[in-house]
């Protein structure tokens, strides 16, 4: 066989399979794409806004639940009993005569009554 025949049988034997190709088929459907964006949504919602809106009510309770002689814990990890109360503000006592003025919204935990002396 010449090289111009065996180009033909080859370039034959790529081109039939190309040719005898079927159409592509379409994507998934509209349905199945909402479905599918929805399903999205859903876990998005469960597991992330929902839980971090939950600890955003909790601390904004804790936060306006503050009242002097509470013992606190801030999020730089003070522990101390608040002596003094504004607004934004409070003024925690950490040591004997040790005073700190922190916002309220630093508060991370309330401690129950007494766990400062057992520190």
């Amino acid at each position: 066989m010449s090289f111009r025949h065996t180009l033909i049988a080859l370039l034959s034997m790529v081109m039939l399979p190309a040719t005898a190709m079927a159409a592509p088929q379409a994507g998934p459907g509209a349905i199945s794409q909402v479905v599918l964006f929805g399903g999205f949504i859903l876990i998005f919602y469960f597991l992330i806004w929902r839980p971090q809106s939950k600890r955003a009510k909790e601390h904004k309770a804790l936060v306006s639940g503050l009242d002097k002689g509470d013992e606190v814990v801030t999020g730089g990890g003070l522990a101390g009993r608040i002596t003094r109360l504004t607004d934004d503000y409070l003024v925690l006592e950490v040591s004997d005569g040790v005073e700190i003025k922190v916002q309220r919204q630093s508060v991370a935990q309330a401690l129950p009554k007494g766990t400062l002396k057992d520190i």
